[in-house]
């Protein structure tokens, strides 16, 4: 299992954030990931820039750096072997990298049933010791605060739609 999945809470901390950990095209301060994450996710040639330094996930959606480390290299989100969810506008939209659920899914259940179990399923496997987070989800971390996030967003349009 995952140590990202273990504890109560599926977002690391990390108290070093700062301006100075800024990625360089969008400001803003990313997520540090390990070299499992990278060496995993990125294209062969492409790690090795970043395998010496701190390095980090960009989560802004529009920026299309997806690893930047401390010694101002970047690595686009073209170098990575999957599709990186949080960087697609158009399905497939991978939320879960370990059990292959995607926002279509989440759509999907949620307008067939009003609710999706996605979550719970996912959250079944986690206990069940098959997650595998820091080397399929480009994030390095846990997928379940996406997901839930994606149930969110998936009820909400059902409500717009005038579909309670």
């Amino acid at each position: 299992m995952s140590s990202c999945c273990s504890g109560g809470t599926c977002e690391k901390s990390d108290a070093r954030a700062s301006g100075e950990n800024a990625c360089p095209r969008c400001g803003a301060v990313g997520k540090l990931v390990g070299d499992e994450t990278i060496l995993s996710i990125l294209k062969p040639g492409h790690a090795e820039r970043l395998l010496a330094v701190e390095r980090r996930f960009c989560r802004t959606p529009s920026c299309a750096v997806l690893y930047y480390g401390a010694n101002g290299r970047v690595v686009e989100k073209d170098a990575a072997s999957v599709r990186v969810g949080l960087k697609e506008t158009e399905d497939p939209v991978p939320l879960c990298y370990c059990f292959e659920f995607t926002r279509a899914h989440v759509r999907q259940e949620v307008a067939e049933t009003g609710d999706s179990t996605i979550s719970d399923r996912i959250d079944a496997e986690i206990r069940a010791g098959r997650c595998a987070c820091e080397r399929k989800n480009p994030s390095g971390a846990c997928c379940l605060g996406d997901v839930r996030s994606a149930v969110k967003e998936a009820k909400a349009a059902l409500v717009a739609a005038g579909r309670p």
